[in-house]
């Protein structure tokens, strides 16, 4: 007689979230074995449902869970959600409530990298809070029983502790994550992890969402601009102007070229199409900053990575188009290589300041689902779309009973 089964549910909002869901599919099943319960035999099953990623309140994300995991008669859910969540001005990281068999993981909360490791783990305590209890004595079965695994059994895992969310790196000793049980306050939530200082959580959250942004996938609509950039920029690198500006700028001004012309291109691409969130009444003042700050981050580590591709292909035209010789027969001091080198800076600040700004991002859709706020947007649409389409359907059943009863 084979073993019994459990079926752990994943679901996931659209986008970044998705992946994850896709990539721990696999790997999950033999570490629920190993970290909660032997004795089954686990699939894992991951969906994407916009709901959960519609609404900051994680009881209403919990309970969208729970409708969910009782349509697919599975026997735990967690929800992965790339929106952050607040407990008053606290993030919330994760949340567990054992009753429903449900969980949510709010994926900014877990910061930038590691990413997969820190679901995998997360995903793992969570399984085995609801499975076990979350009071101090079903703790210390569980922990009992992770100890008395074979150490050397699955080292991926840093997270061995039956009370921490995910193993400590590098930034959960800056940010430390800390376990809570409510009490009658939160009668649905019998686990939470949460950050306790705001500057930290607030560090740990921005990055999260900029990592949730994905701002290399905005990379590919930068490629007109970069071929017009290059354009304008190759076209002064035949005049000896631009090596004499190179030549006597300090190695400050040159810093503050690049500020000045980065900061300008991140700030015409959000004027461009619009991508600031303005106050509202359905979004609190604290998010739409947070959300508005994400947006922020995410151009200028886009436009960073174009500016170092712009001055890659510059330097390699520099040392092709200007011959050293001529070189020296222009500049004054001692002349070398490294003059390429502030040549190929110069042009590519100058060229982003001038050119670039005139020209407006290919593929605009990849532009707006990089920021919080239209991904929203995209969300309610669905739902309202999905119910509406639903509305329908049960309208249309009723015609035809009512054309049933009339013949």
């Amino acid at each position: 007689m084979g073993q019994a089964e459990k079926r752990l549910g994943l679901i996931t909002a659209p986008g970044y979230p998705k992946e994850l869901g896709e990539a721990l599919e696999q790997e999950l099943p033999e570490l629920l074995s190993y970290y909660v319960e032997d004795n089954y035999n686990w699939e894992v099953e991951y969906t994407v449902d916009a709901l959960t990623g519609v609404t900051e309140n994680s009881v209403d994300v919990l309970e969208a869970t729970m409708d969910r995991s009782e349509k697919e008669n599975w026997d735990f859910a967690v929800c992965l959600t790339d929106l952050p969540l607040f407990k008053g001005k606290f993030p919330i990281v994760a949340e567990a409530y054992e009753e429903g068999h449900v969980a949510l993981i709010s994926l900014p909360g877990l910061g930038s990298t590691p990413m997969i490791k820190r679901v995998r783990e997360s995903i793992l305590q969570l399984v085995n809070e609801i499975y076990y209890g979350s009071s101090e004595e079903d703790r210390e079965h569980a922990e009992q029983r992770i100890q008395s695994k074979d150490d050397d059994q699955h080292e991926e895992l840093r997270n061995k502790s039956s009370t921490r969310l995910m193993g400590k790196r590098g930034f959960e000793w800056l940010s430390p994550i800390q376990r809570e049980t409510p009490h009658e306050e939160d009668a649905n939530i019998d686990v939470r992890f949460t950050v306790k200082s705001r500057i930290s959580g607030a560090l740990r959250l921005l990055t999260g969402m900029v990592r949730a942004n994905r701002p290399w996938a905005m990379f590919p609509a930068f490629l007109k601009v970069i071929v017009f950039a290059f354009t304008t920029g190759a076209y002064a690198l035949v005049f000896p102007t631009l090596w004499n500006l190179s030549n006597n700028y300090g190695i400050w001004r040159m810093f503050m070229l690049s500020v000045v012309s980065i900061v300008a291109m991140v700030g015409w691409i959000i004027l461009a199409h619009k991508l600031w969130e303005k106050p509202n009444d359905k979004r609190a003042s604290y998010l739409r900053k947070l959300y508005n700050a994400a947006t922020v981050l995410t151009l200028f580590v886009s436009v960073s990575l174009y500016y170092l591709l712009l001055f890659f292909i510059f330097s390699l035209a520099v040392i092709a188009f200007i011959p050293m010789g001529m070189l020296k027969s222009q500049l004054t001091g001692e002349v070398g290589y490294i003059n390429y080198f502030y040549i190929a800076w110069t042009a590519t600040s100058v060229s982003t300041i001038i050119g670039a700004l005139g020209s407006a991002l290919e593929k605009e859709e990849v532009v707006l689902s990089s920021t919080y706020g239209y991904r929203q947007r995209q969300r309610y649409e669905q739902i309202k779309k999905a119910e509406e389409e639903k509305r329908e359907d049960g309208e249309t059943v009723e015609d035809t009973q009512e054309l049933k009863r009339v013949k």
